[in-house]
């Protein structure tokens, strides 16, 4: 299970230090093209969120790997899990405002994706601050 985790933890790592990253650098216009929730957000609360996740990333790699204040681990994962869960309420508000079945479509799939996030990061939460700590 310690592998696996490891796993999760490199995965959740790699996908939130990417979207971090693009979020922290593009703006917030560009960012409209693959992320329509950035149309109904400040420039200020893109890059708040693309920097929680970029830390976040970090967080679930840097403290596990140097052995340094390792509960920063499952605090990080439990970071990204709240904030999928804010990602989570943002499609579904998509989903009942957009009027286009494109759209409606597109948040669906958002929803997906965040439950998916969300599982993964409450999985790493749970098994670092339990049974398998670092």
């Amino acid at each position: 299970m310690n592998l696996v985790l490891w796993i999760v933890q490199i995965l959740l790592a790699a996908i939130f230090g990417g979207i971090g990253v693009v979020k922290l650098t593009q703006p917030k216009e560009k960012l409209h093209e693959t992320m329509g929730w950035t149309k109904a957000a400040t420039p200020v609360q893109v890059k708040a969120i693309g920097a929680l996740e970029l830390l976040a990333a970090i967080g679930l790699l840097l403290p596990a790997l140097t052995g340094i204040a390792t509960v920063l681990t499952p605090l990080a994962a439990l970071g990204l899990v709240i904030i999928m869960i804010g990602g989570t309420v943002v499609h579904l508000h998509g989903v009942r405002t957009a009027t286009a079945p494109e759209r409606r479509t597109l948040e669906i799939q958002g929803i997906v994706t965040c439950v998916a996030l969300l599982v993964l990061a409450a999985l790493v939460a749970w098994g670092r601050f339990g049974p398998y700590p670092l």
